[in-house]
């Protein structure tokens, strides 16, 4: 077995890490097609998937479709400054960080022990700018200075939900508050049939930004399953031409909707407010087994 490329490991391949965190059991369990990549589990719900040797590689459908938005911000190269609201394993900070050098971005992920499990074992490249903060999302973005970001990425889990305070207009405020006037916001978003939190979060969006496009699998708009969707959000015209066509080009092809599609697909959801929130949907066993 050769060595690896990364001399601060020294770690066997194929062994795993399991370790507790704030969120419960983390487990980093090893790619037996990949020499240095690694999945991210938290309770046994699959998080993230990051490849050492190419951080670009995003592996997740989910991922994909968020680096689909980050390479509609800026063209390959071109650095930005981008705000992600849970950090996971850092994947999409590794992927700009890899496709736009010199970016600078800050991370808010609120599990501490989580972010030094993966600083250790899943270590930055020593030139990334990326700055992770351990504190609750929205807390963190409330500290972040007007008109900073190029790109805010939500993608915020506890126990496999979206934290109510985390789905309101008035959290969307504070969102536009710290994006640039040509920045974009990307959400993931899950959920199954009947799709009302869906309908609820897109309706919140509609709310407060001017355009709205929302990717996912057909069969989770058609409420046949429990999924991820990605709801994308500015107050310009978005590139739907092209988002379109990445989003069909993926090995799981997804659609995109937006107009009057979206809203129909909405069907009359009213915007969340601070006092009406709620918590995604939890998850049915079935989808991790």
């Amino acid at each position: 077995m050769g060595k690896s490329r990364n001399p601060r490991r020294v770690r066997e391949p194929l062994e795993a890490v399991v370790e507790a965190v704030d969120g419960g059991l983390a487990e980093l369990i090893p790619d037996r097609d990949r020499a240095r990549a690694w999945t991210l589990l938290i309770d046994g719900a699959p998080q993230s998937h990051v490849d050492l040797d190419d951080p670009a590689h995003l592996s997740f459908e989910y991922q994909r479709r968020l680096g689909h938005v980050v390479d509609l911000v800026a063209p390959p190269g071109r650095p930005v400054h981008a705000v992600h609201l849970g950090g996971g394993a850092l994947t999409l900070a590794r992927y700009v960080a890899a496709t736009r050098p010199r970016s600078t971005q800050q991370v808010v992920e609120f599990d501490a022990p989580l972010v030094q499990l993966v600083r250790r074992e899943l270590p930055l490249e020593p030139n990334a700018r990326v700055r992770v903060r351990s504190a609750d999302a929205r807390e963190g973005l409330a500290k972040m200075p007007d008109g900073w970001a190029d790109l805010i990425v939500a993608d915020v889990f506890s126990g496999a939900r979206t934290p109510a305070h985390l789905t309101s207009t008035e959290f969307l405020d504070d969102v536009r508050r710290v994006l640039r006037p040509d920045g974009l916001y990307a959400a993931n978003l899950a959920d199954g049939p009947p799709l009302a939190h869906l309908r609820g979060q897109i309706a919140t969006a509609a709310a407060r930004f001017a355009e709205l496009a929302l990717i996912a699998d057909p069969a989770v708009l058609r409420g046949r399953r429990f999924g991820n969707a990605v709801l994308v959000a500015a107050d310009h015209p978005l590139p739907l031409a092209e988002l379109t066509r990445r989003t069909a080009s993926d090995p799981h092809p997804g659609r995109v909707e937006h107009g009057r599609p979206l809203t129909d697909f909405a069907g009359g959801a009213v915007p969340v407010a601070d006092a009406a929130a709620v918590a995604s949907p939890a998850p049915p066993p079935s989808v991790f087994r």
